[in-house]
């Protein structure tokens, strides 16, 4: 490349990209099925669909990023998220509500996937260091949106819908001043020189990364569960939307002081597999709380459980698999990173729907412990297998 980006950059991009999207996930199951009287089933129709169309957008946003022009592919992702953001402005009834939302995951799964290639091949900073302050970025935007969006929706429904539209808006302008130099290189051509013989990872590579790939699948499933069906069995309970709103806010606030911790320590950290341990058992205790839950405080105990394991595994996963691929691939795995959290999103709300219905919430929360134990065994047994032997690049 033969003038780098900035890392403040890829960081205002991928701000805006969780900013603008805060607006929207935390209100879709309530508004949905509060305000349009929708079945949960159906309404994890709608979020499944959402979140496929995130896997799409990962994919092909990793696997455009290893051939195209990352410029004009980011700006073909900002124009279709602000154009659905428009209508959505406008047209909020259940099915251009669904529509939009199928436009928006896959925006923002292309965006997403882009921003954090282009965090990978930065050549003035550490991996770990770029990948960790691009999740403690991602925060900062849900913290702002999340402790907004419940008294927006209170106020007037077009509100979280205006608010996204004007920072998608403020991402093309990102996209147009902070990647310009993007803008000369060469469209067939990418940042990093490509060999014509085709990249083949070692099997002991491949047998690690897809271990963690499988781990990305079944805790996001449970993960997500508190964005689709906890709003829903909060507020039955007769506690208020806007308290569930806060408990978000507490997950980004959380997470962004983890996070400074977490970047200034870095390098006691000799072993990027232990945070993904104990953020998995993290994970687990917290649906062990969530089981008992009747009161606020308890929500709060489960959510503070939840952020710690969240901070301490998921930042860990792109760092490994950046090591784990040459420059040729980098593209198409990190974009699979997000593709498998994307899929288990996309399977959580109807899957959590369906298990609701019939037989509780509390079985379903049974079920997220049981996964999410199960998964921390498998990726420990596999990175016992494989040992030392996996080749770094």
């Amino acid at each position: 490349m033969k003038k780098e980006i900035s890392l403040f950059a890829v960081l205002l991009g991928s701000f805006c990209t969780s900013f603008e999207m805060s607006f929207i996930w935390p209100l879709t199951s309530v508004y949905l099925h509060d305000n349009l009287h929708i079945s949960l089933a159906l309404v994890g129709l709608v979020l499944f669909f959402n979140s496929l169309a995130s896997v799409i957008g990962n994919i092909f946003g990793g696997l455009g990023f290893d051939k195209l022009n990352p410029y004009y592919l980011l700006l073909l992702g900002g124009g279709v998220t602000t154009l659905s953001l428009v209508v959505l402005v406008f047209f909020h009834q259940a099915l251009p509500f669904s529509i939009c939302l199928f436009f928006l995951g896959l925006s923002a799964g292309w965006n997403g996937t882009l921003i954090s290639a282009l965090g990978a091949i930065l050549k003035k900073h550490d991996g770990n260091y770029v990948f960790n302050m691009i999740y403690f970025i991602q925060n900062l935007g849900i913290v702002i949106g999340s402790s907004t969006v419940g008294f927006l929706y209170d106020w007037n429904i077009k509100l979280p819908f205006i608010a996204a539209m004007l920072i998608s808006f403020g991402f093309l302008l990102v996209v147009m001043i902070g990647f310009r130099a993007l803008k000369y290189e060469n469209i067939h051509g990418n940042i990093h020189k490509h060999s014509k013989v085709k990249v083949v990872l070692p099997k002991i590579n491949m047998y690690l990364i897809y271990s963690l790939f499988a781990m990305l699948l079944v805790t996001w499933t449970m993960y997500q569960q508190w964005g689709s069906n906890v709003s829903v069995y909060i507020t039955s309970l007769g506690i208020p939307f806007r308290y569930y709103s806060v408990l978000w806010t507490i997950n980004a606030g959380l997470i962004l002081v983890i996070q400074i911790f977490i970047v200034r320590l870095r390098h006691l950290i000799k072993n990027n597999y232990l945070p993904i341990y104990f953020g998995i058992f993290t994970f687990a205790l917290s649906f062990v709380v969530l089981f008992f839950a009747k009161q606020y405080y308890l929500f709060v105990v489960a959510m503070v459980l939840l952020t710690f394991g969240e901070a301490l595994a998921f930042p860990q996963v792109p760092v490994i698999i950046n090591q784990l691929t040459p420059n040729e691939v980098k593209g198409k795995y990190l974009g699979l990173v997000n593709s498998f959290g994307s899929a288990g999103r996309a399977i959580a709300p109807l899957f959590g729907g369906l298990v609701i219905e019939g037989f509780g919430y509390r079985n379903l929360f049974l079920i997220a412990i049981i996964f999410n134990l199960a998964i921390l065994v498998i990726v420990y047994l596999v990175r016992l297998r494989v040992g030392n032997n996996v080749k770094n690049y």
